[in-house]
């Protein structure tokens, strides 16, 4: 559990020491008959940027958020070549390997990847690459080729990489040996922190399509449940680890709105990240913000009226919804919702408020067993985009059931942890 800090909810805040009074007055040097001034100091040299850090990456420790590899001979493959992604329901082999988060000693926001690898014509592997800034909060995943380093949107100081292997059914997996990563400031990230008020997340108006597919497992591992609540999107940049809402939105149907989160690829691409702008987008590039491909091929014709793997679109998908979700917002057949990607931009709509405590825990949904996405070390401010409530907290004399959706971390947190009186946020909405 969560220790308090030592300044208490509703007490007075410490008060700082004083600094120093700068002195008042001038210092005049008089220069003399006879003497002779030293020489002003030559002007320093520019300083010489930092080397790059590098490391090599674990790969025989598998973990919980890894999906279907198997780690044998000093190499990472491919398990099981019949399983692939649930909403894609392609005919190949797939696995994904979350490495260890790497902690560097100073800001970067540039990182390569040289891969020791041995990968037959019928298969493939990916690297994509995120950073976790000082904040706590995620960027998105960015692919990392050879001599084509991943540019991340800003200064972290984590960095994780993750490999997606693919084969084909009954065909040679990849062997990936050897995974060794380097990072550097490339100095595009800005330099300024963010400001205090920021733009809310992008939302657009998009196609949605029942997933459905109970039993079968998502790109994240997790495996589909009747009445499940999650989304599909066509690019793996948004993926949330299993049990994670690191990368959550929002889906307004006919009925009501919804958070939920990012668990599995498709439908129809895997590298149609539309909810970005059109230079960002990693395929695409020629189409706005906020159009999926599938829809511009089966409205306009775009591509030949195909997706990304040459297969004619039958619909203009752009999110995939779980049979939990689809049903909750109001939907009875595929139709439109409107999405908001609350991990771009400024997360949406917010309110920022202080917390207290330490160690303080983000869960996946509003309640103690969820699986914890995030914590808060000690007193901070956080983002507030709404409120629920959920479970009934008892903590050092407190009660609440009221939960706050922070979506810098993709999760809820007691608010009892929220340093203000109120036990229901002022100002905030219900999600």
């Amino acid at each position: 559990m969560p220790t308090p800090s030592s300044r208490r909810r509703g007490s007075a805040p410490r008060r700082r020491p004083r600094t120093a009074r700068a002195l008042t007055g001038t210092v005049c040097l008089l220069a003399l008959s006879g003497t002779t001034l030293a020489a002003a100091p030559a002007p320093a040299a520019d300083p010489v940027p930092p080397a790059p850090v590098s490391w090599r990456a674990n790969l025989s420790r598998t973990g919980a958020d890894d999906v279907n590899v198997r780690y044998d001979t000093g190499a990472l493959r491919v398990r099981d070549g019949s399983l692939g992604p649930a909403s894609l329901g392609r005919d190949r082999g797939y696995a994904s390997a979350v490495l260890d988060p790497h902690h560097v000693d100073r800001p970067v926001d540039r990182v390569a990847v040289d891969l020791d690898a041995t990968v037959p014509g019928t298969a493939g592997v990916e690297v994509d690459v995120r950073g976790r800034a000082a904040d706590g909060t995620w960027t998105e995943w960015r692919r990392a080729a050879p001599g084509a380093p991943a540019e991340l949107p800003r200064d972290v100081v984590d960095v994780q990489a993750r490999l997606t292997l693919w084969n084909a059914r009954g065909g040679p997996t990849a062997a990936v040996r050897a995974v060794t990563l380097t990072a550097d400031d490339a100095g595009t990230a800005p330099a300024e922190p963010a400001p205090a008020t920021r733009a809310a997340a992008f939302s657009a108006r998009v196609y949605a399509t029942r997933e459905g597919l109970v039993g079968h497992t998502t790109a994240n591992g997790h495996v589909i449940r009747a009445n499940d609540h999650f989304v599909a999107l066509p690019s793996r940049r948004a993926l949330s680890p299993n049990g994670s809402g690191q990368y959550s939105v929002q889906v307004c149907g006919p009925a009501r709105c919804e958070t939920a989160p990012v668990w599995d690829v498709g439908p129809w691409n895997t590298h149609d990240d539309h909810w970005n702008p059109s230079a960002q987008r990693e395929q695409w590039k020629d189409l706005p913000q906020g159009l999926p491909q599938a829809q511009a091929a089966y409205e306009d014709g775009y591509n030949g009226g195909r997706d990304e793997f040459g297969r004619q679109v039958a619909n203009p998908a752009g999110i995939d919804l779980a049979d939990g979700t689809f049903y909750n917002v109001g939907l009875n057949d595929n139709g439109w919702v409107t999405v908001t990607y609350l991990w771009t931009e400024g997360g949406g709509d917010t309110t920022s408020f202080p917390t207290w405590g330490t160690d303080v825990s983000v869960r996946q949904q509003a309640t103690t067993d969820s699986t914890r996405v995030a914590s808060l070390p000690g007193p901070t401010t956080v983002r507030v985009r709404c409120q629920v409530h959920g479970q009934l907290v008892n903590y050092e004399g407190y009660s609440n059931d009221a939960w706050s959706y922070l979506p810098d971390y993709g999760g809820y947190v007691s608010n009892i942890f929220v340093d203000v009186a109120d036990s229901w946020l002022p100002g905030v909405p219900t999600c």
